[in-house]
């Protein structure tokens, strides 16, 4: 079968890797579990140089070195730890997509501060929201993307190490003209391309090729293949066709010369990048630029801490510089051991402490939680309603100081929803905000759940943890584009319901209504939420039953 192209340039952009590791800086490859991908890994083991794998848990001892504890109290002198960062070589970063800003950031450093390291981001990314941070990948020269290669269709080889050797000694050797850094750059600008280091890397990509073909110069082909493989995943736009324009007058001899030089880069050039750009570029836009988001766990959820919240058990582990030795558990674990370790180290002063014995402290951090009341506020009973959610919201309140909770409060009626309360713990601001609620009209229900989604969102970008409280009989009458009608009122209130769902965030129906019907059951069951039907219900009843059934 004849080999894949895709997979002929994944070879290439190993083979230009192998070359010029320093000026291409590395490699991003995108693609899932398989034996495309396991035969990539294999071709990338057999590049000459060091190579190490890292993953996204890498700690900064890890990365540059630091103070190693365990050997330290084991050797009763301070010992210092090499980094990888100490040693040039070819970093080979699994699970890529999961890098923590953290860690992206350092990788970066080294990168910029080197030179003598490579990285390869070996991102399994099923869709577009899953990918390697673009602080790295920005910084690599090279893309490959492997995800619609057949495993037979992928039989081509690399040079042998001879010859990529040889190209590397050649490397140095190889010129360019200023024609070709202009015509980079200008092919970088018509896709969008802002940043000044992918010209650069074309750049060091097509001097590579020229080595590896054993020649002196670029020319125009060596341009063309660097283009391909640096450009389509930076794109960020289709190249503009220039408008026609024929002068009337025929320019000058002397204005010859500058009128050969284009302005654009050639049209081969233009469709060679094009044809590799991905098929849904603007999607996988707009799931790029939705990538950052909040990364705090939600308020009210527990998550580990390292350095501070409520103390947990210590547990045994290594110092990664992140966590702190917990002195007095460590000292409790190597105690039983003294006078056996005693008889084999008689020179030792002081307690003998091995690695086994480091406890590392542990806690738990608790996020602020949002709770957000929807109430709806239509028909004839709206004020008793009203009433109802604003004791409940003053009962919470006030116990906001201690829980840590803040609380919004959205009104339905008519035909939408309002934020009326935003979050807050102010007592004061509250009781203002809800003096003067107005009641009746339409049920809008697929619009209250639309506004609670856009501010649980909001919120989980500040690092809260939001959870719904939705206060209806659930009859609705008012489509999400604000006409009345109920049949499609009742379909856009399910479609909204099931997005809550689809996010896991934790949420309540209430159903204040006099006689509970069906519809406030099937609406908690498309949400995922609990069912809670409290037609007599009071202020007190109301906030007793959300703190039990989101919980503390």
């Amino acid at each position: 079968m004849t080999p894949s192209p895709a997979w002929g340039r994944a070879l290439r952009a190993l083979s230009l890797l192998a070359i010029d590791p320093e000026g291409l800086r590395g490699l991003t490859l995108r693609a899932r579990a398989g034996p495309v991908r396991q035969a990539f890994e294999m071709a990338l083991a057999r590049l000459p140089g060091p190579a190490r794998r890292i993953h996204p848990d890498l700690t900064d001892t890890q990365l540059f070195g630091g103070a190693d504890i365990a050997a330290t109290l084991a050797a009763g002198r301070l010992i210092q730890s090499a980094g990888l960062a100490q040693s040039p070589s070819r970093l080979i970063l699994t699970m890529a997509e999961r890098t923590p800003p953290s860690l992206a950031a350092r990788l970066a450093q080294l990168l910029d501060q080197s030179g003598a390291h490579a990285l390869v981001l070996l991102d399994e990314g099923i869709d577009g929201e899953e990918a390697a941070p673009a602080t790295l990948t920005e910084r690599l020269g090279l893309h490959v993307t492997l995800d619609d290669i057949r495993h037979d269709a992928a039989p081509a080889l690399m040079p042998a190490p001879a010859d990529l050797r040889e190209a590397r000694d050649r490397l140095a050797g190889v010129t360019h003209s200023p024609e070709d850094i202009a015509t980079l750059t200008a092919l970088a600008a018509s896709f969008g391309i802002d940043s000044l280091r992918a010209p650069l890397l074309a750049l060091w990509a097509a001097r590579a090729l020229a080595a590896l073909a054993d020649r002196g110069t670029v020319t125009q082909d060596d341009l063309r293949e660097a283009a391909e493989l640096v450009y389509p995943s930076r794109a960020t736009q289709l190249p503009q066709e220039p408008e026609d324009e024929r002068p009337d007058e025929t320019p000058d001899p002397e204005d010859q010369s500058s009128a050969d030089t284009p302005d654009i880069p050639d049209e081969v050039l233009l469709e060679a990048v094009a044809a590799l750009l991905p098929p849904a570029l603007l999607d996988s836009l707009a799931s790029r630029s939705g990538q950052r988001r909040g990364a705090g766990s939600g308020a009210g959820a527990r998550r580990k801490a390292h350095q501070r919240g409520r103390p947990l058990p210590a547990r045994a582990g290594a110092p990664d510089g992140r966590g702190r030795i917990d002195l007095i558990a460590t000292l409790r674990s190597a105690a039983p051991w003294q006078a056996l370790r005693r008889r084999t180290r008689l020179d030792a002063p002081g307690l003998i402490i091995h690695a086994s014995d480091i406890h590392i402290k542990r806690f738990e951090d608790r996020a602020d939680r949002l709770v957000i009341f929807a109430v709806d506020a239509s028909g004839s009973s709206a004020l008793a309603r009203l009433a109802e959610a604003k004791g409940a919201v003053e009962l919470l309140l006030a116990q906001a100081y201690a829980r840590r909770d803040r609380v919004a409060l959205i009104a339905f009626r008519g035909q939408g929803a309002e934020l009326i309360l935003p979050p807050t713990r102010a007592l004061v601001q509250a009781k203002r905000r809800l003096a003067g609620l107005p009641g009746g009209g339409g049920t809008p229900l697929a619009a209250a759940i639309e506004a609670a989604l856009i501010l649980a969102r909001q919120a989980e970008t500040h690092g809260l943890s939001p959870a719904l409280a939705l206060l209806t009989d659930a009859r609705a009458n008012i489509t999400l584009d604000g006409h009345g009608d109920r049949v499609q009122a009742g379909l856009d209130a399910t479609r909204m319901a099931r997005l809550w769902r689809d996010r896991s965030l934790p949420a309540i129906v209430i159903d204040i209504s006099a006689r509970p019907g069906p519809e406030p059951a099937h609406l908690a069951a498309e949400m995922g939420a609990r069912h809670l039907p409290l037609p007599r219900a009071d202020a007190r009843a109301i906030s007793a039953a959300v703190t039990l059934a989101l919980g503390d």
